[in-house]
């Protein structure tokens, strides 16, 4: 395989595979028309065009241009990569030939970088290997996380006579307008859903602030202090993480009854920082040991306590760790279904993920639940990509010592 000959054929083989398929199964959600990759086919032009790719240069783009150009153009008849429908729109093919011919091209020209035709090096070869993986890594779990969203948010805005009509249809009709948006509408009207919005989000504060108050000095003591079964301690924090919260069930559900606990929030905000509080410690612990005794032992030296050392000097320092750590057991708690489902009981006090839970019923329509499913994802994920950089500099802070 150390050859550029065969190294070539075999990436650009697999390339148009992953690509056709990409493409296929893109168009088929976007327009709800047919389009399917043909393997075998794909294997044969993509060997031949991983072939071209190999033996002509960068400079020589007009070779590889053209072969990329041609499997597209195929597509028009029954010998291309992927096939469509008797009754497809021109626009559509037009639009999965350009997206095949683009994929297919940058992705070969980044695979088969500086392959050349002849022998390779071992660091060619596992060079354009990387490269391939890379790629359909990328492409894979982004197909992974973009599909089911995608799903949800277009069977949101359908209208429940386009479902039945076609319940595989997840294009839309943008000349409806606000129309579109109709089960949403409905939901914080209808299904009070804006009570459950509020009522997770302060929940969800109220967690990560009791979490905050019993993991910090928690965490501080593990690290800095020296008793006995420090060690073992340290070690077991995670222990009651890992104990599945279904096990828990049957007797927080009995305990809460007896005291009166079920079906408030109150017991809630209290069962809460029970499964987040573990992994706070944990998280907390890392990041304190890292941090300079130094700095501390300067400020008891001044007549600083050592709550005020806490105070004025460690958590100061320790900004990006608790913003990581908040933002974390934020998410645990807003994101929290089973304790919900299982104490409470009165819509009014639902959370948001309770709330969605209720829709699932064959009374409601189905467009109404993937609403509310968007409505308890977008929230989140907006905070998460706005604060990702925060909370990934406050989770390798502490990896290395001082």
């Amino acid at each position: 395989m150390r050859k550029g000959y065969l190294t070539g054929p075999v990436l650009g083989a697999l390339w148009l595979c992953v690509m056709a398929t990409t493409v296929a199964v893109a168009m088929s959600f976007a327009t709800g028309a047919a389009f399917r990759p043909q393997i075998g086919l794909c294997l044969i032009w993509g060997a031949v065009g991983g072939l071209i790719y190999v033996r002509f240069a960068a400079p020589h783009a007009v070779a590889r241009l053209m072969i990329s150009a041609l499997m597209a153009l195929a597509m028009m008849t029954v010998w291309g990569p992927i096939v469509t429908g008797a009754d497809m729109a021109l626009s559509a093919v037009v639009v999965a030939m350009a997206a095949l011919a683009a994929g297919l091209h940058f992705g070969l020209a980044a695979i088969l970088h500086d392959t050349p035709f002849g022998a390779l090096t071992r660091h060619e070869y596992e060079a354009a290997v990387i490269r391939f993986l890379t790629g359909f890594g990328y492409i894979f779990f982004t197909a992974i996380v973009l599909i089911p969203f995608y799903v949800m948010v277009m069977t949101s805005l359908k209208s429940q006579q386009a479902l039945l009509q076609n319940p595989l249809d997840f294009s839309i009709e943008i000349s409806k307008g606000t129309e579109l948006f109709r089960s949403y509408v409905e939901l914080f009207r209808d299904f009070n859903f804006g009570t459950y919005l509020w009522t997770s989000f302060y929940v969800s504060v109220l967690t990560v602030f009791i979490t905050l108050a019993f993991s910090v000095p928690g965490a501080y003591a593990v690290a800095r202090f020296r008793f006995k079964g420090q060690k073992a301690f340290s070690r077991s924090i995670l222990l009651i993480y890992m104990v599945p919260m279904i096990v828990l069930a049957l007797p927080i559900y009995i305990a809460f009854s007896m005291t009166g606990l079920r079906n408030s929030i109150l017991g809630i905000v209290l069962i809460y920082p029970v499964t987040t509080i573990p992994v706070a410690l944990y998280m907390l612990q890392g990041y304190f040991r890292g941090l300079p005794t130094e700095v501390e032992e300067a400020g008891l030296m001044d007549g600083l306590s050592r709550l005020a050392v806490i105070w004025k000097i460690t958590l100061p320092l320790s900004l990006p760790a608790l913003a990581s750590v908040s933002l974390y057991v934020f998410m645990i708690a807003w994101n929290e279904f089973l304790l919900a489902f299982m104490l409470l009981d009165d819509p009014s006090k639902f959370t948001l993920t309770r709330g969605v839970a209720m829709l699932n019923s064959s009374e409601i329509p189905r467009q109404h639940l993937m609403a509310g499913a968007v409505i308890a994802t977008v929230p989140i994920m907006v905070l998460f990509l706005g604060l990702e950089r925060f909370m990934t500099k406050g989770l390798t802070a502490g990896s290395v010592k001082g």
